[in-house]
């Protein structure tokens, strides 16, 4: 896998929220819990972790949707309601963009899943590993040692 030349754009499903990535991801993810499930409609949802210095709103502004909890901010547009991406308390140094919002997502396919307890029997992803809920903390430099040089 390899990522395309940065920086990229994207949107959500009517345009009226531009973003803009300007650093390649940490890591890639697919998330097959009910709770993104039902947020992206979908049987798993995607997820790319981008260092918040390389990641902007370029134009719109997005809402707080789903979840509206102290620690999660899922962003969506606030005319279509496009889940865009989520932040987290305490984590502040990235963002976890749906790559799907990028006009073009081919290059972002999923490195870990996570949640496979909860997923659909007919689910599938190419992610190279996979785990029953998350990572655990000690597991996460590995992984994303490995990611960069796979995308290298």
């Amino acid at each position: 896998m390899k990522i395309q030349k940065l920086p990229l754009e994207g949107g959500c499903r009517c345009g009226q929220v531009r973003l803009k990535i300007s650093a390649p991801p940490i890591i890639t993810m697919a998330c097959h819990c009910t709770g993104c499930q039902k947020m992206s409609s979908s049987a798993y949802s995607l997820s790319a972790a981008i260092p918040a210095e390389g990641f902007e709103v370029t134009e719109g502004q997005p809402v707080i949707g789903g979840l509206h909890g102290a620690e999660t901010h899922h962003y969506f547009c606030p005319h279509c309601m496009t889940w865009m991406f989520t932040r987290h308390e305490g984590m502040d140094w990235f963002v976890n963009l749906r790559p799907t919002m990028l006009d073009d997502a081919s290059g972002f396919p999923p490195f870990i899943e996570t949640f496979t307890s909860e997923k659909l029997p007919w689910a599938t992803t190419v992610a190279v590993h996979s785990y029953e809920t998350f990572p655990s903390m000690e597991d996460y430099p590995g992984l994303v040692k490995e990611f960069a040089e796979r995308a290298s």
